[in-house]
């Protein structure tokens, strides 16, 4: 176990304490897996943004019997507090806010040490380690769940070229998670950590959003609520479309470059604004990324532009350039909305995490017939997360009559 401080768990509890009534659907499984047990006598290693959110999973994945070990998956967005207070409960935890690569590489090995039956992964880095470093450590190794796009984008290119070992199932894209997680969650905490680290307008600013998938069309959605002018980046043409469908200018980058207040990425690629971007952009333009990776803002090219850099202010880097323009990146390129916010709203992970949950129970009951490869979320778990989040917002909707069924070819509802 590595954690910053075991004193700081009050204030984590605090935090775990303040989610709870948000996440009804996750709070209604963690009764379930109290009843029936169905993850007992296995171990797990969890590897997500290790906040409020992600420690309730945590206990739940405990009520339902397993011996659960815990760690980040991004150096900066560890909340210390809540890493104490799972470490207090009984956790094993490893993470530390602002953990060098080094270190954030040690913790995760930290936390496949007990050699897991089940892992999630969030970005795919517990998945690469069971393969190129530590083989070993999966020894044991049942099945996985990968919780985000970049995760699933490279299980998806291990497994074509026929060296991932275990079968992992692709949560990501579950409909309960990417339309609300990617989209709603996105787009909400990565403008509330902007707005709390610049405390600046966005009415009336240009936006320049790289990316205008899921996540790219929430934060180009709450950024149009919020009164900007909104400039969508793309290389697929279909999104593209889309975007100019939806009332947003599209450009490449090197025409938004100078036109654009607060540039956000959001598309899993790297070396998505770089040198020649740069060059062109205003003074005091704002750049942030909220894809999970911290590659997507060159800070190699950021770094060779500027003659100065300094900390204007927490999670905000200005680089002075030779004519004296500054270019401010936020959460040193880091995932913005985690790294120097809080992440998603507690209702929207209620969804993601109920998914995760009921896909790892299924693992751990069929994991073992499944073949190595990308597996995807049984129909019925996303069906029933999205039921039993209707059900917590008090909503209902319309069935199918025997005679619809039939003329849909469903057969007998």
């Amino acid at each position: 176990m590595q954690i910053k401080d075991i004193a700081l768990a009050p204030s984590g509890q605090d935090k775990i304490d303040w989610v709870k009534p948000a996440m009804p659907v996750l709070a209604g499984i963690e009764r379930e897996f109290l009843e029936k047990k169905p993850l007992a006598g296995l171990r797990m290693t969890i590897s997500i943004h290790l906040e409020a959110k992600t420690a309730y999973l945590a206990h739940v994945l405990r009520s339902g019997g397993a011996d659960v070990a815990v760690t980040g998956c991004n150096p900066l967005s560890t909340q210390d507090d809540v890493a104490a207070a799972l470490a207090a409960d009984g956790f094993d935890v490893w993470g530390v806010t602002g953990a060098s690569a080094a270190q954030y590489h040690d913790h995760l090995v930290g936390a496949l040490s007990h050699k897991p039956h089940l892992i999630i992964d969030d970005g795919g880095d517990l998945t690469e380690i069971l393969h190129n470093e530590r083989p070993d450590l999966a020894e044991a190794l049942i099945a996985g769940t990968e919780e985000t796009t970049t995760g699933v984008h490279r299980l998806y290119d291990r497994a074509a070229a026929g060296a991932l070992r275990f079968p992992m199932m692709a949560v990501n894209d579950a409909k309960c998670k990417y339309l609300f997680d990617n989209r709603y969650g996105t787009g909400q905490s990565v403008w509330a950590a902007i707005l709390h680290v610049t405390n600046l307008v966005v009415a009336s600013k240009t936006v320049v959003v790289a990316g205008y998938g899921w996540c790219g069309r929430g934060i180009a959605m709450r950024a149009d609520a919020l009164g900007a002018k909104v400039i969508v980046c793309e290389v697929d043409p279909h999104r593209a479309l889309e975007a100019a469908m939806d009332g947003y200018t599209v450009l490449p980058m090197e025409q938004a470059a100078p036109l654009g207040d607060i540039f956000v990425t959001a598309t899993g690629c790297r070396d998505v604004i770089r040198r020649e971007h740069m060059e062109k952009m205003k003074n005091e333009a704002i750049l942030c990324n909220a894809g999970h990776f911290d590659v997507e803002v060159s800070k190699p090219d950021l770094e060779s532009l500027a003659v100065s850099v300094r900390r204007r202010k927490p999670s905000i880097d200005g680089y002075t350039f030779a004519d004296g323009r500054v270019v401010n990146l936020l959460a040193e390129g880091r995932l913005v909305n985690l790294a120097a916010g809080n992440g998603h709203p507690a209702e929207i992970m209620d969804l993601s995490f109920a998914a995760q949950a009921l896909a790892v129970a299924y693992l751990a009951q069929n994991g073992k017939t499944l073949s190595p490869g990308v597996v995807n979320v049984p129909e019925s778990i996303d069906h029933d997360v999205a039921c039993r989040k209707l059900a917590a917002m008090g909503l209902s909707i319309d069935a199918l009559t025997p005679e619809q069924a039939r003329y849909l070819g469903r057969g007998a509802v």
